[in-house]
């Protein structure tokens, strides 16, 4: 049997390694259209690899805004914690983060890529970089590619796993949509939010460890650690937001309002009653030296400055008034976005091949008889945390069984 990996990147080379050891007879070979391999694996976690998440297990699903609930059989088969065990038995240990995100001790994603490389030689899996294909063609459910340059891997291939990774434009897709698959348009996903015209990108380096962001008008809210940035807001709590909020933020272009509840509180009285009890308990403190729910102090500042509150004002001073403008600033503080920028290096795509046209018990295209697909490629994406990564191991793993 000969076997073809499109792509060598993270769900490549899973794909690859889990087919060659179903199968060690068979010819599998990883096709590159690049010189370079795992390349996002490279940059991922900041050049650290965040390769999987410490969550429970049922809960994996929950990280994923599109296709979490179609993973579960993959995440049956091969979980974060089968993950753990497949790093670690290859002789590269792991360590857990207070996040729960899962890095290599060494911190090098260069341990991940060399695992694959060494596992790979010693399956006798062939690997080709450089070279593109440009289209898919069946003939009696076998496969011949066309690639972008002549006389190469000449003959046909008996299985195809795609695992070319996630394209910002359709156009990267079409080749796969004539072979008749539904493609959902791609849009950005992961991204943090461009306030060009918000004067809290003077307050850069600033973390709130636990804020809620809201899209208004919408359902969509995320809670976590926010990034106050020199252009704009980041963090967990923001990226969790456009990941969620993909196709949303697309329609709007990304041009919106979204509000910051700064304590994470929605119950107002609750807010009320501990605003009241300071006011009760230290009267006669100014503003600037008391700050509620241990908010940075520069934040502080710059909040009463926003409501025009004198910081120098006592805390016995406010009245009602007062105290409901607070309420607002903590709850409802509205910032007006405009435009996005890149999480990192770290491209993720919301769309691709349509789930709906995939068997995902076994990755096989309902279209095409023994074409499989695995990763982001599909319309699969999640948050951050090592969730992408691990679709990808799972998809690979269960495309790899050839079922």
């Amino acid at each position: 049997m000969r076997i073809g990996i499109i792509g060598g990147g993270a769900a490549g080379f899973f794909s690859a390694i889990a087919a060659k050891e179903n199968y060690p007879e068979a010819s599998v070979v990883i096709i590159e259209k690049s010189r370079k391999l795992l390349s996002k694996v490279k940059i991922s976690g900041g050049g650290r690899c965040n390769l999987t998440n410490a969550c429970d297990p049922k809960d994996l699903y929950e990280a994923y805004p599109r296709g979490g609930r179609s993973l579960k059989k993959a995440f049956n088969l091969f979980n974060n914690r089968d993950c753990v065990e497949w790093f670690e038995s290859r002789g590269v240990p792991l360590v857990t983060q207070d996040d729960n995100c899962i890095f290599p001790v060494s911190q090098d994603s260069q341990s991940i890529i060399d695992c694959f490389l060494k596992d790979c030689k010693h399956l006798g899996v062939e690997i080709q970089k450089g070279l593109a294909v440009k289209s898919i063609r069946s003939v009696d459910e076998h496969f011949e590619l066309e690639f972008d340059k002549e006389n190469v891997l000449s003959g046909t291939f008996d299985k195809l796993i795609v695992c070319t990774g996630g394209s910002p434009q359709r156009k990267g897709l079409e080749w796969l949509e004539a072979l008749g698959h539904k493609i959902e348009n791609p849009v950005p996903s992961l991204f943090t939010f461009n306030m060009p015209n918000e004067t809290v990108t003077k307050l850069m380096g600033i973390v709130v460890e636990d804020a809620l962001v809201t899209l208004p008008g919408t359902k969509l809210k995320s809670g976590g650690p926010l990034l106050i940035t020199h252009w704009g807001m980041s963090g967990p709590a923001i990226l969790k937001l456009s990941a969620f909020g993909a196709r949303v933020l697309s329609e709007k272009n990304y041009e919106f309002n979204v509000l910051v509840n700064w304590v994470n509180e929605t119950n107002y009285d609750l807010v009320i009653d501990e605003l009241t009890a300071i006011v009760e308990e230290h009267t006669n403190k100014i503003l600037a030296n008391y700050r509620p729910y241990a908010l940075p102090d520069r934040l502080w500042l710059f909040l009463l400055e926003k409501g025009n509150l004198s910081s120098n004002k006592r805390w016995g001073e406010l009245g009602k008034k007062g105290l409901n403008k607070l309420l607002n600033l903590l709850t409802n503080d509205e910032y007006a976005v405009k435009g996005k920028t890149t999480f990192r290096d770290e491209f993720v795509t919301c769309g691709g091949v349509s789930l709906k046209s995939v068997d995902m018990a076994s990755m096989q295209s309902k279209k095409c008889k023994n074409l499989y697909f695995a990763g982001e490629v599909l319309d699969i994406d999640a948050i951050t945390g090592g969730y992408n990564l691990q679709a990808a191991w799972s998809t690979g793993y269960l495309a790899g069984q050839l079922k």
